[in-house]
């Protein structure tokens, strides 16, 4: 059984990207492109980790992770832009377990995804770390 990994951001190129290099890597993936979307899919689909975009307009991210927070401690991870200042506090405050700035490179995301997995033991089974798993180690970004 694969990790499900939802990933919540109002961007579907960042979406579309996120799901290519996940899948790439072993992980189901379920998208969402709203706030709101993205705490019914978790709600429903009770996904192992949600990747999360601040900067989205009918729900911030913020909302979201607080929403997420009600009715579950899956493990967050804050995908952030570089511009916005540094809001390591405000994550943890917000409830979420790490952030990464974007542009993120593909191994990377997928190891700080691994570790939020493995620390929280929700994980069946990692994904491979197979080098021919990895068909991009192009960085995420806007």
């Amino acid at each position: 059984m694969n990790t499900t990994i939802l990933t919540i951001d109002d961007d579907t190129a960042i979406t579309e990207l996120l799901s290519v290099i996940l899948r790439a890597n072993g992980f189901d993936v379920l998208i969402a492109n709203s706030g709101e979307d993205g705490v019914r899919i978790a709600q429903e689909k009770l996904p192992r980790v949600v990747i999360l975009d601040l900067m989205m307009p009918d729900m911030d991210g913020w909302q979201v992770c607080k929403a997420v927070r009600a009715f579950t401690s899956v493990p967050i991870l804050i995908l952030r832009h570089w511009t916005i200042h540094p809001l390591s506090q405000a994550s943890s405050d917000a409830g979420a377990d790490d952030y990464l700035v974007k542009p993120v490179p593909s191994p990377v995301l997928v190891a700080h995804l691994n570790k939020l997995t493995r620390r929280t033991g929700v994980l069946d089974s990692l994904p491979q770390k197979n080098a021919n798993l990895h068909p991009s180690t192009r960085p995420i970004s806007p």
